[in-house]
């Protein structure tokens, strides 16, 4: 069976005007990434990402990392990540105090966003949010679609932590809670790795940071 490494972007740059940019933690964790796959003669014959900025910037970061003069990348939407900012300007007026505690910290703002993800799995955004739960979902039923009927017998996608817990959902065949828990849970940089072909696919490992797994890495293993 062919191998998939699905890999969370690095840092990205949480309470900037623009998250959607890798800090340099994140851009350092990228680097280490690559070098551990270099170390352990992994490389990869397809590299996918979604249309964000901080997937590229990752993908670049690994690059260097594996000491690559260029990597040839598709691109494919179904891995970009779900807009939270949309979810929490969709809440309506009888959530007011949710999207007020978003704002005070990143502690806060994570558990928050718990919160609007579980409303958003309900339904009780729909009309206001851009994007329903169910959307949401096929578009990353159609990205695993995509990495499963093309080719590549080791498969690089970089995406993010709510595409990579809905995937793994839907592989666990799991209720939508579990893709919540899973989203909070994914650490940046970090890599689940799973076996396919074109009628299944099989996860193997999930969150792993073995690039950071350091003493003196302690403080790059984030999640935002």
């Amino acid at each position: 069976m062919a191998e998939l490494y699905l890999v969370r972007h690095g840092q990205a740059s949480l309470g900037a005007d623009d998250y959607d940019r890798l800090s340099d933690v994140g851009e350092q964790q990228g680097i280490w990434l690559g070098e551990y796959f270099a170390q352990r003669d992994i490389g990869f014959d397809r590299v996918m990402t979604g249309t964000l900025r901080r997937h590229a910037q990752t993908v670049d970061a690994i690059r260097r990392g594996l000491g690559l003069p260029h990597i040839d990348c598709e691109i494919h939407p179904g891995f970009d990540e779900y807009d939270f900012h949309a979810l929490f300007r969709a809440l309506g007026d009888e959530h007011s105090a949710l999207a007020e505690r978003a704002t005070r910290g990143p502690r806060d703002f994570f558990k928050a966003l718990r919160e609007v993800l579980q409303l958003w799995t309900e339904g009780a955004l729909d009309g206001r949010a851009p994007e329903t739960w169910l959307a949401f979902q096929q578009r990353v039923a159609d990205a695993r679609d995509a990495i499963q009927r093309g080719s590549g017998q080791r498969v690089l996608v970089v995406s993010s932590g709510g595409v990579i817990a809905a995937l793994t959902q839907q592989v666990l065949q799991a209720p939508a809670a579990t893709a919540i828990a899973l989203n909070m849970q994914i650490r940046n940089s970090s890599v689940s790795q799973y076996f396919f072909n074109r009628d299944t696919l099989h996860l193997s490992s999930f969150n792993g940071i073995g690039h950071l797994d350091d003493p003196q890495r302690r403080a790059f293993q984030t999640y935002g």
